[in-house]
């Protein structure tokens, strides 16, 4: 095995933004308008890169409201990318084709459905490709000889349904009437298949890839559209294209991750659960497309395979986590490791192969995610995002272990204030990850929900633990929280701050905490049942009543699968001990908390129940909730990310910082830089 360090190009890429002499703190409005690569694919012979990049509409600047968009670009080598499409176009599933001619993607024109679109990469003007007239597309994919797309297409219209809600009859049954995507085969040519084939494809199929020789495809396939089916119950299908003929099926037994065909037609890589009790799909498998059989490749591994790609010549490379950072590992056709690559600084995310080219996308701490290419495992990069942030003077940022109060080690990512922690301790804030089948690395660490560098110019410290539970350290370590919501997993919070204490870090009476999800039910057992450790909570999308929670969820099944390993009506008492809402009695932390109206993860319910609690039973505790109108389980528009960004940081600027529980609450609507510029 080898093992080859950063590339001395990345390095000094790096150093180059960290080297600069910073001028300001990071602010809200910086977030705001962050972009970073998104999509990637690289063309057959390796020659060209084609990649996304994603950003929002920046509301700060008066841009429209709107989720993000993602832009298409074209690049040869090092800062030579190109936008290819008018910046108007907003684009996904980018793809080449077969021959590398002409870049594919899914479009959507003013007043059309979604279809496959495409543009020649030595010019001329993009054009539809295929459709279904009826349905968006919602993924495609290639013949090997270019002369068909298959299309994965939304359900049929249903006319009768559509005729009651045109009468005023809109009642929804809630999960019935599943409505199944359909496949089709369409012809490639001068003009468009006006009427694509039909292909049989079992269950709610979500994504296609059509096998070398053309005569076969391997489906990912749940039982119905239910989101807790696509957790718990996605399998792998090999399908006869002619007739939809299911031929094998490689059964996996829990979760599904990235999955790929061989150049040869013969094997799949998978990243799937080792079981049904598996928390995450974190393990690297490969199985044969004949027989279905499967064998790991990593199993036991304390680490996390992220994405597979096969080379050309059949070997298999992967991005691996491993705690905080990442790897990218080549593996023989028998399984056997050629090579490990270490990209130093740089968290790997994503990654594509054509020809002899391996492209991948990641993010370090001084940079969202940009485009690397990597040759004779030394990383160069592509492109360059954001180049005003070499303005900013950020923390130093570096990963912290600790033990916890039974002995489990414990590793997180640390944000120091700028300029360093103060004498005494800085106030710290813990940003808890949700899942908690989740992990962080020691990458670009700031968003709308993360505090990272703008809580880091403020003189605050962050600490982003992976506490149990958490993936990135392998199979046994994330087991570890089961059937024990809220108790070793948030100990490990409390353990957190008492070695960041000890480390002369914190201020052990000015530590914050917020999160989302998962992070958001820490947050609210941190600022109930350990009330007296954190002086400032934002709860974002998070449990308070582990016994409604189940009630009002879209995933029942993997709440017993993967957390508590047993059903409500088990154990009452004991899920009812283990709701903050139990616990409001000690609630003296001021919280403020978010939450979309319309999220079936964790319902906004949850936030309703904690608000109320507060409210009644503790009156004298600072306490708000804020409701953002059509978001889901996190904000997707810009101007929702950018009113939480900054009602976050007003929220502990008011009581974490000042170290005062008694202040008064801030005004309900924040100054924003929109409203301040209108003025």
């Amino acid at each position: 095995m080898t093992r080859t360090l950063l590339a001395v190009a990345a390095l000094l890429g790096s150093a180059s933004i960290a080297a600069t002499a910073a001028a300001r703190p990071m602010t809200p409005e910086d977030v705001a308008k962050l972009e970073s690569v998104g999509q990637l694919s690289v063309s057959p012979d390796g020659n060209r890169i084609a990649f996304t990049t994603a950003r929002l509409p920046d509301v700060t600047a008066g841009e429209e409201n709107g989720t993000t968009k993602q832009q298409l670009k074209l690049a040869y080598g090092p800062d030579s990318a190109r936008a290819f499409l008018p910046p108007d176009m907003n684009v996904s599933a980018v793809r080449f084709s077969p021959d590398g001619s002409m870049v594919s993607f899914l479009y959507t024109a003013d007043e059309e459905k979604r279809a496959v679109w495409g543009m020649p990469v030595d010019g001329g003007g993009h054009r539809k490709l295929a459709e279904v007239a009826e349905a968006d597309v919602r993924d495609y994919a290639w013949s090997p000889d270019g002369g068909t797309l298959y299309l994965l297409a939304g359900a049929a219209p249903d006319e009768a349904l559509d005729k009651r809600k045109e009468a005023g009859f809109d009642a929804v049954v809630y999960e019935e009437e599943a409505r199944l995507n359909r496949l089709f085969s369409a012809r490639v040519g001068a003009e468009i298949d006006a009427e694509p084939t039909p292909v049989t494809i079992p269950g709610y199929v979500s994504s296609i890839q059509v096998a070398p020789g053309g005569r076969t495809a391997i489906v990912e396939s749940a039982p119905s559209p239910r989101v807790d089916d696509s957790y718990t119950s996605k399998r792998v299908h090999v399908i006869d294209l002619a007739g939809g003929r299911v031929l094998e099926v490689v059964e996996t037994p829990g979760k599904l991750g990235d999955v790929e065909i061989s150049p040869d037609g013969q094997r799949i890589a998978l990243i799937a659960g080792v079981d049904a009790h598996d928390p995450a799909p974190t393990t690297l498998h490969v199985a044969d497309v004949s027989t279905g059989e499967y064998r790991a490749l990593n199993a036991g591994a304390a680490e996390a395979a992220i994405d597979a790609e096969f080379l050309a010549d059949g070997r298999l490379a992967a991005v691996v986590h491993v705690g905080t950072g990442s790897v990218l590992r080549i593996y023989g056709p028998d399984g056997a490791v050629l090579e490990e690559h270490d990209p130093g600084a740089l968290i790997l995310t994503d990654l594509e192969v054509g020809g002899e080219t391996i492209a991948v996308a990641a993010n370090s701490p001084e940079h969202p995610s940009e485009l690397f290419a990597v040759t004779d495992g030394r990383f160069t990069r592509w492109t360059r995002h954001n180049p005003w942030l070499a303005e900013i003077d950020m923390g130093e940022q570096r990963p912290f272990t600790y033990t916890a109060r039974d002995g489990q080690q414990i590793e997180g990512v640390l944000i120091e204030p700028v300029g360093g922690p103060a004498r005494g301790g800085s106030p710290v804030i813990f940003d808890v990850h949700g899942g908690p089948e989740a992990h962080e690395s020691n990458g670009w660490q700031t968003a709308y929900s993360s505090p990272g560098q703008v809580a880091a110019g403020q003189g605050y410290a962050v600490f982003i633990p992976n506490y149990r539970g958490s993936t990135g350290y392998g199979v046994a370590f994330a087991k570890q929280h089961q059937g024990d919501y809220a108790g070793k997993e948030f100990d490990d919070l409390v353990d957190g701050k008492r070695a960041l204490v000890e480390a002369g870090i914190a201020d052990p009476d000015r530590v914050g905490i917020t999160g989302g999800s998962y992070g958001g039910f820490a947050t609210a057992w941190g600022s109930t049942y350990y009330s007296q450790e954190f002086a400032a909570g934002v709860m974002f999308v998070g449990i308070s009543n582990n016994i409604s929670k189940f009630g009002t969820t879209d995933i029942p099944n993997e709440m017993y699968l993967v957390h508590e390993r047993k059903w409500p009506w088990e154990e009452w008492d004991h899920l009812l001990e283990r709701s903050p809402i139990y616990h409001v009695d000690k609630a003296e932390t001021p919280l403020l908390i978010m939450h979309g109206d319309s999220d079936t993860r964790v319902s906004p319910t949850q936030s309703y129940e904690l608000y109320r609690h507060i409210k009644t039973r503790k009156p004298d505790t600072p306490v708000r909730l804020v409701l953002y109108p059509g978001e889901g389980h996190g904000n997707a528009k810009a101007a929702a990310r950018y009113d939480y960004n900054v009602r976050m940081m007003e929220w502990f600027d008011t009581y974490l910082k000042t170290g005062n529980r008694d202040a008064e609450l801030p005004a309900p609507r924040p100054e924003l830089a929109i409203e301040t510029a209108e003025k």
